[in-house]
């Protein structure tokens, strides 16, 4: 996929998002004061940082695509590793803010206090919400696989945390509407339930980037994939010193290649081209790759093949 087209395609994706969830934060505010229910004020809260991450992927998207330049000699990719660790670390805040509210609220009524009753608006705000966002959930995931965005990705299950968070909002608030005073605490008890998922979503996201920050390797059978693909080039003796890393969505790949010792340079820049077509060829366009090219001596110090 073209990057132009890949970049239409998360910026659409991501816009849609943005809409559902201006509209979403605005009638859960509404329905939240007008229905006399915390919980749902808590899951406007949560809308509304679904609303900031959707700003955060247009934003570092755009810059993650500017082509390599004097300062970036290496392109621009971890701006998106950055948007996608910034996503993460807003859905751990939120899960740990959510679940330590929720734990307050269980407290209170322990203590012998009382919850406020919610209004049927505030249940019936919690159910549109849960269809919304898992219907955008599966639209964005479905997008940022097609089109490999890490950040698209962990937007999508922004996505579904909030549609995880209505569904104990809706819980408690129906629990609290149908079931009497005495178990309006379910509110409190499924946020406190539903927060620990989003905690652990938070943490699949973070892992990830933390790899790629700390540069570390490709995976060992892309390493092996690689080692075949060199390897198997006529007039390649051997592959080492291979390193590895991910830039964004792309590949960097480095290594030292050994050749026969009396190959002309002419021929030796050939194959270490037709390495470097392949491997773009195997891992896309904007692929890094860098080959130092070794001659092979036998033990008498002569070069050979």
């Amino acid at each position: 996929m073209e990057t132009t087209k890949r970049e239409k395609s998360i910026y659409k994706v991501t816009w849609i998002g943005s809409l559902v969830n201006f509209l979403l934060v605005v009638f859960k505010f509404m329905a939240g004061i007008v229905g006399h229910s915390a919980a749902m004020i808590a899951d406007a809260v949560h809308s509304l940082s679904d609303f900031a991450t959707d700003i955060v992927v247009l934003v570092f998207t755009r810059i993650s695509n500017k082509p390599q330049d004097k300062s970036h000699d290496y392109g621009h990719g971890k701006y998106e590793t950055l948007a996608t660790a910034i996503i993460g670390i807003a859905l751990f805040a939120v899960g740990v803010g959510i679940c330590w509210n929720g734990l307050l609220a269980i407290r209170t009524v322990w203590l012998g206090g009382t919850l406020p009753a919610p209004g049927m608006l505030a249940f019936w705000g919690a159910v549109i919400s849960i269809v919304s966002k898992e219907i955008l959930y599966r639209y964005t995931i479905q997008v940022g696989r097609k089109v490999n965005s890490n950040a698209v990705i962990a937007n999508a299950w922004h996505h579904r945390s909030d549609a995880l968070s209505s569904i104990g909002t809706a819980i408690g608030i129906g629990g609290a509407i149908w079931m009497g005073e005495s178990w309006r605490v379910l509110d409190p008890m499924a946020a406190v339930v539903v927060s620990f998922f989003i905690v652990k979503v938070s943490v699949q996201l973070l892992k990830p980037c933390i790899d790629e920050l700390t540069e570390k390797s490709l995976p060992d059978e892309v390493e092996e994939q690689i080692s075949r693909i060199v390897e198997g080039t006529p007039g390649v003796s051997a592959l080492h010193n291979l390193r590895t890393r991910r830039i964004g969505n792309h590949y960097a790949i480095e290594m030292h290649v050994r050749m026969d010792g009396r190959m002309s340079l002419y021929e030796a820049h050939a194959k270490a081209s037709d390495i470097e077509k392949q491997l773009k060829e195997q891992y896309g366009k904007d692929t890094h790759v860098g080959i130092h090219v070794e001659p092979v001596k036998n033990s008498n110090g002569q070069y050979s093949e």
